[in-house]
């Protein structure tokens, strides 16, 4: 716990077997009171990974229900164990579990209800390996959304990130995609319930066992981002009626 606070650390896996284990033995357990991995039907042998690592709450998905999907489990079942901050974390050791103990406690102090774990401060995406075109995206995908949505975040993309149990209980985010838009639809949740967002500088690796969407999926999840923050700024000016709007 911190400040008598419950932290419950998140895993949504897909095929993580090579990198679960790398991921798990860096996150402080000193802090950490409980982990939830949640296997979106891999192939691999993630869950036996799991269980022989002794994560106590192993969720598997008999069939493939996306990353978006994958998130909805993770959260519910965070939330059934009352906790008060969740970190979600990528099982692929893509992001660094070192960051938590400052992510949790941020929100802890009561100084951001939600922070990201940024990998465009401190150019830690590049530096990570980056490929250079979704560096570019990323870019232009985030003035986008800080223009239309009425933001200023450096990025709306990172998988790393920490929410208070009173944010995540607020918004519906059940209501939202099954795929990689997710995130992004979250985030506009969050901003339009009126929610601050903090920032955590983030290093990132790219590598082999690390995942990745390829071009294709790339292009759907941008045409994703720039409809959902069409749809933000329509329901601002109440011009929209969206049902993930809607608590």
């Amino acid at each position: 716990m911190i400040q008598n606070q419950k932290v419950v650390v998140v895993l949504p896996a897909y095929n993580a077997a090579q990198t679960l284990k790398k991921t798990y033995n860096e996150i402080p357990f000193d802090l950490v009171d409980e982990v939830v991995l949640v296997d979106d039907a891999s192939s691999d042998e993630t869950v036996a990974l799991g269980r022989s690592l002794g994560i106590e709450h192993i969720i598997k998905h008999e069939a493939n229900k996306g990353y978006g999907g994958n998130q909805k489990s993770c959260y519910n079942k965070a939330l059934e164990l009352n906790a008060d901050i969740i970190i979600m974390l990528h099982p692929d050791y893509q992001y660094t579990p070192l960051l938590i103990p400052s992510m949790a406690n941020i929100i802890a102090q009561d100084l951001y209800p939600v922070v990201l774990g940024s990998r465009i401060l401190g150019m830690g995406a590049l530096k990570g390996g980056m490929p250079i075109y979704k560096y570019i995206a990323n870019r232009f995908l985030t003035l986008f959304q800080n223009i239309l949505i009425n933001a200023k975040l450096s990025e709306y993309h990172t998988g790393y990130r920490a929410y208070s149990a009173e944010v995540l209980n607020k918004i519906n985010y059940e209501a939202n995609s099954d795929d990689f838009v997710f995130d992004n639809q979250v985030l506009s949740q969050i901003i339009y319930a009126g929610y601050e967002i903090g920032e955590v500088t983030c290093p990132t690796k790219y590598f082999e066992d690390a995942s990745s969407i390829n071009f294709s999926r790339s292009m759907k999840y941008g045409l994703g981002v720039i409809s959902t923050s069409c749809c933000h700024l329509l329901q601002r000016m109440g011009l929209g009626n969206f049902k993930i709007y809607k608590s």
